[in-house]
């Protein structure tokens, strides 16, 4: 049994769950709207301010599909109260961001500095030259423009330098040594 899939989702106050057909959830709250298919198997109840997912049988596809049903809707109540965010620190000299706008300009030790534009239901920050954080209501749009942004520089082995996520620990290698030549 899916232990994820089994758990129910509290709807809290202010938050409005709907389903419609083909088992489309539309979650409404405070800091907006999201909309998400969910597997056409998947039976989806809404009870007391709680909404449970169950499969139809057991088979590998639905159990499959239970946990991740539940997950996404759970992360679907989640923005709509709270929001996402991604915090990116910047570790080496030269390196820094800024914001202009809606977009946000890093200076990575290339020729020139990158210029990202905020993609719609995303908001980022730079409160400090090296530190960015990224925010939004949708999960996954979140986690994937923060992965993007540190796709411009990840972090090395070496030095330590690139764009890290928050509390990420990079493990150091050491580099060549000068060995005395025999001869």
């Amino acid at each position: 049994m899916s232990r994820v899939g089994l758990r129910p989702v509290a709807i809290p106050a202010g938050v409005e769950v709907t389903v419609e057909d083909g088992n489309v959830i539309k979650v409404k709250g405070p800091k907006g709207e999201l909309c998400s298919k969910i597997g056409a198997d998947m039976q989806i109840k809404i009870e007391d301010g709680t909404l449970s997912v169950s499969r139809p049988d057991d088979t590998r596809e639905n159990r499959s599909q239970h946990g991740l049903a539940n997950s996404l809707i759970r992360n679907m109540v989640e923005g709509v109260t709270n929001g996402f965010e991604k915090k990116l620190n910047i570790v080496g000299v030269g390196y820094s961001a800024a914001k202009q706008g809606n977009k946000l300009v890093l200076k990575l030790g290339y020729s020139h500095p990158i210029e990202l534009t905020d993609p719609e239901g995303i908001t980022t920050e730079a409160p400090d030259a090296n530190t960015i954080v990224v925010k939004g209501i949708d999960k996954a749009l979140v986690g994937n423009y923060a992965a993007d942004i540190r796709a411009w520089r990840k972090p090395e082995p070496y030095k330590g330098k690139g764009i890290l996520y928050e509390g990420e620990v990079i493990k150091k290698k050491e580099g060549k040594s000068a060995v005395a030549s025999a001869g």
